[in-house]
């Protein structure tokens, strides 16, 4: 039997002092794997049904084969893996703005870092998604003006909970109008949220977005005894305009 608890790796980046553990949970006598910038919880793999529900939800819209997708935020993987499992996606680009985190999946540090990094669809990116996004150019470094047909973001804690400020832009009218133009005719963008559905956020998706609707996803929380609550956005554009 392994380590009931075990560091795997602790780095000083530009954000913070960033962390990867495992711990053997008494209950379940699984591993569970975290990630925390400084004394702050970022994700665990005890709790995925929101990050896979992000992809599923956001990729259900699209009626499409041969999708491109990005993903902002690698974390753990589970919203790119569950990408992944649509067979209708073609090729997945993952924006993680931490060289840190690409590495852990790279070196199999992570459970699903070996499948992403084995999956010839998959691309790990180091870059700042939101720099990105705000750009004309794009959010393939690579080629310049392309174009996706879904765009799954998890970063922040939520839209008004942003873990640095210039993040905030984003999730203005403005910066979303940004972002529809990086998607082709009928694109789907999709948002993770820690809170609960927030109107004002919900109307600034609406004055960009042909459609906007925030779906709330239930889980099962065994730390606290109970049901918690993720909150999953989806907006599309109008098919046949950018």
């Amino acid at each position: 039997m392994g380590l009931r608890f075990e560091e795997i790796d602790w780095r000083r980046t530009p954000i913070g002092e960033i962390s990867l553990r495992r711990r053997r949970d008494p209950v379940s006598g699984e591993d569970v794997y975290e990630v925390k910038l400084g004394d702050e919880f970022l994700m665990s793999s005890l709790f995925t049904t929101g990050e896979v529900a992000l992809a599923e939800r956001g990729l259900a819209e699209l009626p499409d084969t041969g999708l491109d997708v990005v993903v902002g935020g690698l974390g753990l993987g589970h919203t790119a893996q569950a990408a992944l499992d649509d067979p209708r996606v073609r090729s997945l680009t993952v924006i993680d703005a931490l060289a840190e985190v690409i590495d852990w999946h790279q070196r199999g540090l992570v459970p699903l870092g070996t499948r992403l990094s084995a999956d010839a669809r998959c691309r790990l990116v180091h870059g700042d998604f939101f720099a990105l996004a705000a750009d004309p150019r794009g959010l393939d470094p690579t080629e310049p003006g392309r174009r996706f047909h879904a765009v799954l973001l998890d970063v922040d804690h939520s839209p008004r909970h942003v873990l640095h400020p210039r993040h905030a832009a984003l999730y203005r009218p403005a910066g979303l109008r940004a972002l529809a133009g990086h998607l082709h005719p009928g694109g789907v963008f999709a948002l993770w949220s820690n809170d609960p559905p927030d109107e004002t956020f919900t109307s600034a998706l609406t004055e960009v977005f042909a459609r906007a609707a925030a779906h709330v996803v239930e889980f099962d929380n065994p730390l606290q005894g109970g049901t918690s609550a993720n909150t999953v956005y989806v907006a599309g554009t109008e098919p046949g305009t950018p």
